[in-house]
């Protein structure tokens, strides 16, 4: 026994200097966020930066004509870029303590803005960001945090999601100019107000005896059908900067009526709505012409293009028919039978995604470097090109315009809501995605609960209490 202790004693002090070093790699890390005098300018040699990206920018080649493209640039200083191979919702505050996560990371404005609180990602010196003046104060917000009075920027915006209405315009009825444009202004009224496209998912079905569908859409994925909510007065978090988690918003003002815009949208699809069947298929069945119109945001447009193609049409001919367009207007009344009231721009839920970079790199001014690569014009552009996505920084917009005009727009008129950039953002998820999958089965299934304003009131109470107890009672906060 005696032997042993010695030995014991001598075991536990080395998991002790473990556990002590991981202490140090925390530390390092947190007393690293409080500013960014890492980013010396001084570049770091003979490297290798980890960058972890979408599957989308991977699938369609866009991650590898960066890395080709930035590697070529900066072989000189034998700094190169490879694909992190980690999954796209890596948690950086779980993989980067141990080393295994990535140096550089693209995701959205909550996803990274969730890493602050613990200083997992790095502040940024704003003045060495190349497309500093290039991108909006509003996209830029997205990436911001107060600490101690003082602001920071933790991510480099370049693209902004918003949700888009896509559609087949070969699909359209060979009347429609005449039959379904009331306002005669050359745009058919299925893609202008969600009444006139409620009225045409109701004709589609009906003449296809329920094998063809209008309008289709997961109705439980709470990122696209928050919005109609919003646009009758709901928000996720009050305050004045839209992240007081201790007022939760989504029973407020006449939220209701987005609720019953959303059952209604129901009556015309069916129970795939209630899951996330529809974003799984929707690609392949808006190619093969069962969903005349889906809503999604722009960075896959491509998808649909490459699904297409898949089905035999050329590539030209599905860039002229699979066409993205704001979403449309909802009615003033929130009832998609009752259009006496005319119609009103709706809000929608949206999103910047962007660059940020991991407090646990050892090499800060390489990887800033790649971000400023990533978002100079050229890869902005090329990232468009093969991706579809709105582009953040105005020299872009302002050159392809159209659309991503609009959109910038609509980011710097409010009419997009920026998903707020707290951690918990991520408890609002679960307890709406139940909501909208209830409504959307209560009217298909003819139950009836929530067939009433108060029943929808009521609902969406418990939505907000829901959301509040998963972010304070149940975490102890």
């Amino acid at each position: 026994m005696k032997k042993i202790l010695p030995a014991l004693i001598a075991h536990i002090a080395v998991i002790l200097a473990i556990v002590i070093s991981f202490g140090v790699i925390s530390v390092t890390a947190d007393r690293s966020a409080s500013g960014n005098e890492k980013f010396t300018g001084v570049l770091e040699r003979n490297v290798t930066l980890h960058v972890l990206e979408n599957n989308t920018a991977k699938e369609q080649g866009y991650l590898k004509e960066l890395l080709d493209s930035f590697n070529e640039r900066y072989k000189e200083y034998g700094i190169k870029a490879v694909d992190a191979n980690i999954d796209q919702y890596n948690d950086l505050e779980q993989s980067g303590p141990f080393g295994y996560g990535p140096d550089v990371l693209y995701q959205a404005n909550d996803a990274v803005m969730k890493y602050v609180d613990g200083h997992h990602i790095l502040p940024l010196p704003l003045e060495k960001i190349a497309c500093k003046d290039l991108v909006s104060e509003n996209a830029w917000s997205a990436y911001e945090k107060n600490i101690d009075q003082q602001s920071y920027t933790f991510g480099v915006p370049v693209n902004i999601q918003q949700p888009l209405l896509f559609y087949r315009k070969d699909l359209l009825p060979a009347d429609w100019e005449t039959e379904w444009d009331d306002n005669k202004n050359g745009i058919p009224d299925m893609i202008e107000n969600w009444s006139a496209l409620y009225r045409f998912s109701k004709q589609i079905r009906q003449e296809s005896g329920g094998k063809k569908y209008g309008y289709m859409q997961s109705l439980c994925d709470s990122y696209f059908s928050s919005g109609y909510l919003f646009s009758f007065g709901g928000y996720v978090f009050g305050g004045e900067d839209g992240t007081d988690t201790r007022d939760i918003g989504f029973d407020k003002g006449e939220s209701y009526k987005g609720a019953k815009i959303v059952r209604q949208l129901a009556s015309v699809m069916n129970m795939e709505c209630t899951e996330f069947t529809v974003s799984d298929n929707r690609y392949s069945r808006l190619a093969e012409g069962t969903y005349f119109a889906t809503m999604t945001t722009p960075d896959v447009y491509t998808m649909f293009i490459r699904e297409m193609v898949n089905k035999g049409y050329t590539e030209e001919y599905a860039k002229e028919n699979v066409v993205m367009v704001d979403v449309p207007q909802v009615p003033v009344s929130g009832d998609l039978e009752d259009e006496s009231l005319g119609f009103k721009d709706m809000t929608v839920m949206g999103g910047v995604n962007g660059y940020a970079i991991s407090s646990y790199t050892s090499y800060p001014n390489a990887a800033l470097e790649f971000v400023n690569y990533a978002t100079s014009y050229k890869m902005v552009k090329k990232r468009y090109e093969l991706l579809g996505i709105s582009p953040a920084r105005k020299d872009v917009v302002d050159e392809i315009g159209g659309l991503h005009k609009e959109i910038n727009d609509n980011l710097d008129g409010n009419s997009i809501y920026v998903m707020p950039s707290v951690r918990a953002t991520a408890q609002i998820w679960p307890p709406m995605e139940n909501f909208f999958s209830l409504i959307a089965g209560d009217m298909l299934e003819n139950k009836n609960v929530y067939s009433t304003d108060e029943a929808l009131k009521n609902g969406l109470k418990k939505v907000s209490k829901d959301a509040y107890d998963a972010i304070h009672t149940l975490s102890g906060s």
